[in-house]
């Protein structure tokens, strides 16, 4: 049977793997300019949406690990999308030597530290099994630098991706992460 992604919980959320029925809820999440701004600054069609949820299913099969659909224990309200992605972008420089850590989260999510708490969970999972993850960041996108730093990920150099400038982390395998 291929690796599916193992559920995590933490003390508000519950991660799992992507699952045909949070299309809807990921969509409708894709469309919110307080969640695309920063990432690409355009909404996700529908169809690029469930592009992205069989992506994530597959490299669960493929590489053993990938993404995580966070929701709300208490509620079962999606919180967003967190984890590894093997996406090869054409970025300069490469980032291709290790897999690449990304989050987004719904717009009512944002600010209030449940990015912090998955991926302290989802980076704990990640250290005992892959020696070093990248991520990368809009230079404008000031809350993901400084949660990608309080997660210790640590400023490599700039870069390009898509003709526009990206901050290039990178974060070698520690241990346990506090969710504070």
């Amino acid at each position: 049977m291929p690796p599916s992604a193992p559920t995590l919980t933490t003390a508000r959320l519950t991660l799992s793997g992507h699952a045909t029925t949070d299309l809807e809820d990921c969509a409708a999440m894709w469309t919110d300019p307080r969640v695309y701004t920063m990432i690409g600054g355009q909404p996700r069609s529908r169809e690029d949406v469930w592009i992205r949820l069989l992506r994530s299913v597959g490299q669960w099969t493929v590489f053993g690990y990938g993404s995580w659909i966070a929701r709300e224990t208490a509620t079962g309200r999606l919180i967003g999308e967190l984890g590894l992605i093997e996406a090869r972008r054409a970025i300069a420089p490469s980032i291709d030597a290790s897999p690449e850590v990304g989050w987004t989260l719904t717009g009512d999510a944002h600010g209030r530290g449940y990015a912090t708490e998955a991926l302290a969970a989802i980076l704990t999972w990640t250290d005992a099994r892959i020696p070093a993850t990248s991520c990368i960041i809009d230079p404008d996108n000031a809350p993901s630098i400084r949660l990608a730093e309080r997660l210790r990920y640590r400023l490599r150099t700039t870069g390009t991706y898509r003709d526009a400038s990206i901050l290039i982390f990178d974060r070698a395998a520690t241990g346990v992460i506090s969710a504070r």
